[in-house]
Formats: structure tokens, sequence, C-alpha cells
């Protein structure tokens, strides 16, 4: 559903990725962890075309990016750390307006069926989205995700700033696209969401992927001895 192939992207003298080897198939949530400046960012927009890489390849169900950029486009919905709503329209008009842009005509009885399948309150359905939390604006986020039908989603650390219970709702509904087959991937540095949500972990330092496995052979403490140790030793590597 997603694949890196050599993926590598520099900027004139810094090489933010290089050689990534990557795949995540459908069902499947897979969690990117690293430092900032690890390679997680300029990975995600590489797959939604927003950069071009200077060397490899991104596939989007089997599409290549840099050849099919509208085409990959329509199978993805991306979510960012901070969801973009029009503050002065409702949860309701946004959900209608993007799904639109997306080519997914939403009706009253689908907008309202959407918001209540993700969550989001019914008095908050037709309230101004500027009022909205933080975990409130990532469910009208996913509401949109759902109705564009997107068969892989990128999530940019969505839940930073959530509290633990919008932390544990917002996982309880990516688990729930991925029953019905959707492709996740993930960036973050939350180790427990990580632990608890993915299928494989992957964890990235220095623009490179450094390990991976799968989450259910760690406990949490063991997720972080592991993130530690390997962030650690590319560091000094990269130094040497």
């Amino acid at each position: 559903m997603l694949r890196a192939e050599a993926l590598t992207k520099r900027y004139e003298e810094v090489e933010a990725l290089t050689g990534l080897e990557l795949e995540v198939r459908p069902g499947e949530v897979y969690c990117l962890l690293g430092p900032n400046g690890a390679g997680k960012s300029t990975t995600m927009n590489l797959f939604l075309g927003f950069a071009a890489p200077t060397a490899g390849r991104a596939w989007v169900c089997g599409l290549d990016v840099q050849h099919h950029l509208i085409e990959s486009k329509r199978h993805l919905a991306y979510i960012p750390e901070q969801v973009h709503l029009y503050p002065h329209l409702s949860g309701a008009e946004n959900l209608e307006y993007f799904a639109g842009l997306g080519g997914s005509a939403v009706s009253g009885p689908e907008i309202a069926a959407l918001l209540e399948r993700v969550g989001l309150p019914a008095a908050a359905h037709h309230r101004r989205s500027g009022e909205y939390s933080k975990g409130m604006r990532q469910k009208v986020g996913l509401a949109i995700a759902v109705a564009k039908r997107a068969r892989a989603l990128l999530l940019d650390e969505p839940t930073s700033g959530l509290d633990p219970r919008a932390s544990f709702e917002f996982s309880r509904l990516v688990r729930s696209m991925c029953d019905e087959g959707v492709a996740v991937l993930m960036a973050t540095h939350d180790l427990f969401r990580a632990r608890d949500l993915a299928s494989r972990i992957g964890i990235m330092s220095a623009g490179r992927l450094v390990w991976e496995g799968g989450s259910g052979d760690l406990a949490g403490e063991d997720l972080e001895r592991v993130y530690l140790e390997h962030v650690r030793r590319a560091a000094e590597e990269a130094a040497a």
C-alpha cells in the first residue's frame, strides 16, 4: 500500500533521508519513532509529493508518486499535528467542504453519521470549529479521511498535545480504520502510543531507519531501551 524504495532526500549539504526501505501493508499501523530531524516528516512529505526525492522512489497503492502525483493523492489522507479547519465554519460544514474537494460529496445525514462515528459530540456538529479543542479538530480530520475512502493514512504527530483520553479515542478510531484495510503510517514521539497502536515500529535517526521490529515483541520498557540505544548509537556514528 505504501512503499519506500531506497528513498533519499538531500537539501544542499544536508541529507535529510538516506536510502529508506519501508513498506506498510493494508490493515497495518507502522509507527516511525525518532528525535526531531530524524527524517520522519521528510518521509511523509515524499509520500505526499510535497517534495521530490533526490534518489529512490515512493509508492502509493502501486503508483510512483513522482510520476502519478495527482492519482496517488486520491488514495491518501493526511492528518498533521495541527488540523487546520476554517474557524468560521462548523465541523459539519468543514467536513462537507473538504470531502467535496476530495471528490467525495456527502449529504446531511452522511455528515452526521461520519461525525458520530469519529466521536464528535452531536452538540458540536454545527458549532463553529474555531471553538473546538485540538482533539475535536483531529476527529473532524479523521471524518474527512473516512469520507474520502482513503486507502492509506499518513499521521504526523497526531496525538501531540492531546490529553490521555483524547489520545486513546484517537487511537481507537485509527484502529477501526485499519480493521477496514486502511494502511497507516504514523510519525510520533509517543513511545507508549506507538507500543499500544502499532503493528510494526521503525526507529529513525539522522535520516536513516536504524531499527525495525514488531511491537508485539516489545514491552513498553524494552521499547524505550531499544529506542535510546539506537538513537545514541546513530548519533555517535554521525558525529564520527
